[in-house]
């Protein structure tokens, strides 16, 4: 069994740590951390917050994870999944707010790891992660459109429909230099990496906007003219005051931060595992992730979680152990502490450009296409999670998704369910030829159960107790394709049972698995019907009313 708590790190150094693998280390955690420097910058200005809070979170929290997690090679920080939530939190609760979520879901997802739900968040239904990261790629693209083009909207509404209208009839307001470098910005991101893979496209749009702003080339919305200076330095962890009021207030954004974040997270961790061939450790990197957000909101940072993106990034320059993430960490904070005050020369159309990129690499659109050609189920939950989350919020989309994909799942497993007729004489329209060479008495009726029996299925049985022949004293129930049986149908299996021993009729269970004859048993099934009723083969039932027809 996986270990509850065991970080890869410590691993790592049991195994044997060489020079030659720290020195890879050492120089795929500084090109992380110069990938992830616009990166995190971004993804603070648009979900709302300065710019130094992006580069905490990075910092602060990427640190932790790859120093607690469960994966060789994982990088932390924020990341554009979080955006959406973030600005929605902030425009709802506030920055403590904010803060008081992301402690929170670091708790939450802490309990997550103890509880080794691990494996279990896995199985979230693919069509509903598509679904609500199509549509937050959608949202980020659009947030980015009014500093694109250099727009004069003034303050954009949060509703999306809203949004829209104001941005249309903004249009006339654009501005050129603006949208120049805006489209430049996002060549050079998309683009880049066919020249050099190296060197972020990211980063040479940020370098190059930087030095023609401060030259005096263009004269456009910047960091600074926006936010101010980059603080150059890291204020003190500190606590937010917590009531048991504010607690229940922020509990849903709480476990929205944590659903998200942990799906992100194992999906990262499982993404890099093919990439180097490893096996990453789920619960522990769902309690080093939870340590990572309590710890980024105790700074003041901001959400974070595992970064495909970046992770990708560390693995091709040729990190494979923690060490990499650690010093991509530290490199952050040395540009944050000793080159901060030039960020704010940084083009807000340049960060635009970035993000827009970012959107439409998280679109997953071939996979959006590739559902709707699919099963209609799937197709609801896509487009329900999907609508949900650009129309509604994200919150919500999540929780109704989730339920939605239960009730359609069930309904599944209900259609795969089937009671059916194998021996019903005389009845010849449903004899199975099979079992008619059987030459089984006419007393003798046969039914074989298939799939779950769960509530789903309820009304099956129902059907089957009102179809029983009156004639049949003899009931053989197959039940070899049963995996499980829940409360409700162990209840339906018993009235069904004590409807045939009020009517006289000998029961015989075959095939039954050893999971759920232990449910059967712990139900009172053997003692109503007598153990010796109970056979693991079907040949044996048959033998045995062959030998009370015989004897009768």
């Amino acid at each position: 069994m996986e270990p509850l708590f065991l970080p890869k790190i410590l691993t790592t150094f049991k195994e044997g740590y060489t020079r030659q693998q720290l020195l890879r280390d050492v120089m795929a955690g500084t090109i992380v951390g110069v990938v992830a420097l616009p990166l995190a910058i971004a993804f603070a200005i648009a979900s709302g917050v300065s710019p130094e809070k992006g580069l905490l979170t990075a910092v602060v929290a990427g640190f932790l994870i790859s120093l607690m997690g469960g994966s060789r090679v994982q990088i932390g920080g924020p990341t554009g999944a979080f955006v959406v939530i973030v600005a929605g939190i902030i425009a709802t609760y506030g920055l403590d707010g904010l803060i008081i979520s992301t402690i929170m879901a670091g708790v939450i997802m802490i309990v997550f790891g103890l509880f080794r739900l691990g494996a279990v968040i896995r199985f979230i239904p693919y069509p509903l992660t598509v679904g609500f990261t199509s549509g937050i790629a959608l949202l980020i693209f659009v947030s980015q459109i009014k500093d694109f083009f250099g727009l004069q909207t003034g303050e954009l509404p949060a509703d999306f429909a809203a949004k829209m209208n104001v941005l249309m009839v903004s249009f006339h307001t654009v501005q050129w230099s603006t949208l120049l470098l805006g489209l430049v910005s996002f060549g050079l991101t998309m683009f880049w990496g066919k020249i050099s893979s190296r060197v972020p496209g990211s980063l040479i749009a940020l370098l190059l906007g930087a030095v023609l702003v401060a030259l005096g080339v263009l004269n456009v919305d910047t960091i600074g003219s926006k936010f101010g200076e980059i603080p150059s330095a890291i204020s003190m962890p500190s606590l937010p005051n917590l009531s048991w009021d504010l607690i229940i207030r922020h509990i849903g954004p709480a476990f929205t931060i944590a659903l998200l974040g942990s799906i992100e997270s194992l999906l990262s961790a499982v993404v890099s595992d093919g990439m180097i061939g490893g096996r990453h450790r789920s619960n522990t990197e769902l309690i080093a992730q939870g340590v990572a957000n309590i710890g980024s909101g105790l700074f003041g940072g901001i959400p974070a979680t595992g970064a495909i993106a970046r992770t990708a990034t560390n693995v091709k320059n040729g990190g494979r152990t923690p060490v990499a993430g650690l010093v991509h960490a530290v490199v952050l904070l040395i540009i944050m502490l000793f080159a901060g005050k030039w960020a704010g020369l940084i083009p807000l159309s340049v960060l635009a450009g970035i993000l827009m990129v970012v959107a439409y690499n998280m679109s997953e659109w071939r996979s959006f296409v590739s559902i709707m050609r699919g099963s209609r189920y799937d197709v609801l939950v896509l487009l329900t999670s999907f609508v949900l989350t650009v129309v509604v919020d994200l919150t919500i989309a999540i929780q109704v998704g989730m339920v939605l994909a239960a009730l359609l799942f069930m309904k599944r497993m209900a259609d795969v369910g089937e009671v059916r007729t194998l021996v019903n004489y005389p009845d010849d329209e449903v004899d199975d030829a099979a079992m008619v060479r059987l030459e089984l008495p006419a007393s003798c009726v046969v039914y074989e159960v298939s799939g779950p029996l769960f509530f789903g299925v309820a009304n099956k049985f129902k059907e089957l107790m009102h179809n029983i022949p009156d004639r049949s004293t003899i009931v053989i129930i197959r039940m070899r394709h049963v995996p499980m049986i829940d409360a409700t149908g162990i209840h339906n299996l018993k009235a069904l049972l004590q409807r045939f021993i009020y009517l006289k009729k000998q029961v015989i269970l075959t095939g039954v698995n050893p999971e759920v004859a232990e449910a059967l048993k712990q139900h009172g099934i053997w003692q109503l019907i007598g153990g010796e009723n109970v056979l693991p083969l079907f040949e044996e039932a048959v033998s045995k009313v062959k030998g009370l027809a015989a004897r009768d």
